[in-house]
């Protein structure tokens, strides 16, 4: 299956129109000023400063972090989808600029890295188990796929690909040749785009090398270890293990997702592109055992990764704390393009479900409502004095930062809200699969012949969706709408008629038939409440529920239900009452109940009692979207509740 490309979708939608809008005339032009050390108040970044340097276009030193380059990749790869769907001259000839000076900043032999060309330059690829070298080469490559597909121009693209020739002339089998991979892998799935657009098998072959050397004894990072004679970048990292970097065991041998969450899914995105491409049945059922054990035991509802704080980690099956919870938004976007490749070699409803999850729920809570300020962790549970005073809480913040010197996570936020449009549909010989929900309209071809279909919708709050059909097939050919698993209740109609799919496999409901065009298809879902509960090796969540409402998960905040959250019980009988309020964080579903609330009023100084009857009293609560906390300053979260 292979996605609709970006340029034949049309985003028109109640909820993500915003986002879109957002992209051009905020969020680019906010990150452009931030990698430009244009925001007041901001840390800065150095990331275009230091290619400049590189290029000798300005005098200066390098600034920043060894990976600071893959910041700027990433937002000229988000530059490069908006320019897609929203041509902009202006914004075109800013891309040009920066392109020019990477151009200008690569060296003669292909070598691109402003770190090393600036500040270490003897010490080029002796340390790619720190370094990132191959991570920031990767995500320029992305970059340079999405800017020449968004505007035809080669420039960037001839760059990477003399950086990937490179590369390749450096590491691989090969007698000379470094035998090693990244340390934070990234450029797996990127070169493997970059073959799909040259189609040069070299960088295919490259990609595969990466993955199947990764594990391999010797540990390829002792060796290297050992030749730097135990010299350290970051000072700590070598502590970590190899876990924190999956290269513990052979790729294919892996069971369980371990280590560095983000560096976990851009791997398993890597697998699953190459398990496609080249049929490999036994990398493919590799990433279906990682993939499992993701989604059954160590992921949290809002579908954000990574447990701890040491070492940004999955810890063990079913440890989910919601308060030192670490869930990067870089983790969670990286476990979209997961779910987005699985979902290309098998069209199995619990990807999109996943893919669904995380998108409106840990992804877009990584960014405020006005696109210009950022969380890098995502908590399930803030107490904010407790923020500032336990050092074990100390990395989660109570309000959005307006830049990072780690900035990894905004321009990768961006990329995915301006390339939404690939991930809505999927297309085979004879089928349109429909794996998200999202006004618009979509182009594609089924056996030579055009379609398009026009979906109508007020998701995520309403299940609805009705889908227009415009066709010149005379041929029968398949639409597969995804029911997702929230979904108890559905129906659907053609024409105003009831009809029972053909077959429904893997969360797919298949419509075979010749389509005429003005064929309607609408699909209505029941949308209620439901109460959410982990399961009880989840420790932290026993006795308590989670409210969830189609995809959207619910939480509570301070603003809206006063401090000391914890003390907040819902009861089992209490009525789950769904109002949309348009005047209240952009237009959202609010849920108001019933609750009770523990009363401290009569313990003064005393911390602990025996045989005391806890008095409580009656109190209404509302609950939001998770998506939306902390947009009305500094306050309380709470996501999981104490059921009475």
């Amino acid at each position: 299956m292979k996605p609709i490309s970006l340029k034949n979708v049309k985003i028109n939608d109640s909820f993500w129109s915003k986002y879109e809008e957002l992209v051009h005339s905020a969020i680019i032009p906010y990150q452009y000023n931030a990698l430009s050390d244009n925001i007041e108040g901001a840390i800065p970044s150095y990331a275009i400063a230091n290619f400049k340097i590189a290029a000798k276009m300005q005098k200066g030193e390098f600034g920043g972090m060894v990976f600071q380059d893959s910041d700027l990749a990433k937002w000229i790869e988000a530059l490069a989808y908006m320019l897609q769907t929203n041509p902009d001259d202006k914004w075109e000839a800013i891309g040009d600029e920066v392109i020019a000076a990477i151009e200008n900043a690569q060296q003669e032999d292909g070598y691109l890295n402003t770190y090393f060309i600036l500040k270490e330059p003897d010490k080029k690829w002796t340390n790619l188990h720190e370094c990132h070298e191959l991570y920031c080469a990767g995500h320029m490559m992305e970059a340079a796929v999405a800017y020449y597909n968004a505007t035809g121009k080669r420039k960037l693209l001839d760059v990477m690909c003399k950086v990937a020739d490179h590369i390749d002339s450096i590491i691989g089998p090969e007698e000379g040749k470094i035998k090693g991979y990244p340390g934070h892998q990234e450029i797996e799935l990127a070169l493997v785009k970059l073959y799909e657009t040259t189609k040069n098998e070299k960088y295919l072959t490259l990609a595969k090398y990466f993955i199947d050397e990764r594990g391999k004894k010797p540990y390829f990072f002792d060796l290297e270890w050992e030749k730097r004679e135990d010299k350290e970048h970051f000072g700590a990292m070598r502590s970590y293990g190899d876990k924190y970097n999956q290269s513990h065991l052979p790729v294919r041998e892996q069971k369980t997702a371990e280590g560095h969450s983000v560096r976990a899914v851009y791997m398993y995105s890597g697998m699953a592109d190459l398990a496609r491409e080249t049929n490999d049945k036994g990398l493919y059922e590799a990433c279906k055992s990682l993939w499992d054990n993701i989604v059954s035991k160590r992921m949290y509802i809002t579908g954000s990764i990574g447990s701890e704080r040491h070492g940004e980690a999955f810890t063990l099956d079913y440890d989910l704390p919601n308060d030192t919870v670490y869930g990067e938004t870089c983790a969670a976007i990286g476990l979209i393009f997961f779910a987005h490749r699985m979902l290309q070699i098998e069209a199995k409803g619990n990807y999109a479900d996943i893919m669904e999850k995380v998108l409106y729920n840990g992804a877009i809570s990584g960014m405020s409502l006005d696109g210009k300020s950022f969380f890098y962790v995502n908590p399930l549970e803030v107490w904010p004095e407790a923020c500032e005073k336990n050092h074990t809480r100390g990395h989660v913040k109570v309000e959005r930062q307006k830049w990072f010197g780690c900035a990894c996570c905004p321009p990768n936020l961006s990329r995915l809200l301006a390339s939404l449009g690939e991930y809505i549909y999927g297309t085979n010989d004879d089928t349109i699969f429909t794996h998200l929900y999202v006004g618009g309209k979509a182009e594609t071809k089924i056996k030579g012949a055009k379609i398009e279909l026009i979906q109508k919708t007020n998701y995520p709050w309403c299940g609805d969706i009705e889908i227009d059909i415009k066709t010149e097939c005379q041929d029968e050919f398949t639409i597969a709408l995804r029911i997702p698993e929230w979904c108890d209740d559905y129906e659907i109609q053609v024409n105003g008629e009831n009809i029972t799919p053909e077959k429904m496999i893997g969360g797919y409901a298949y419509i075979k038939r010749t389509w005429d065009n003005g064929d309607k298809i609408n699909l209505k879902m029941n949308m209620e409440v439901k109460r959410i509960v982990s399961n009880p090796k989840v420790r932290e969540n026993i006795g308590k529920v989670a409210l969830q409402r189609g995809p959207i998960v619910y939480c509570l905040e301070e603003a809206d239900n006063g401090t000391n959250l914890h003390q907040i019980m819902l009861p089992k009988d209490s009525e789950l009452i769904v109002e949309f309020d348009n005047d209240l964080l952009g237009g959202i579903n609010i849920i108001e109940a019933n609750a009770i609330r523990v009363s401290d009023d009569e313990w003064e100084d005393t911390l602990y009692k025996s045989n005391t009857q806890i008095k409580t009293s009656s109190c209404k609560v509302r609950f939001i979207p998770y998506y939306s906390w902390a947009n009305r300053g500094a306050g309380e979260l709470i996501t999981w509740i104490r059921e009475k």
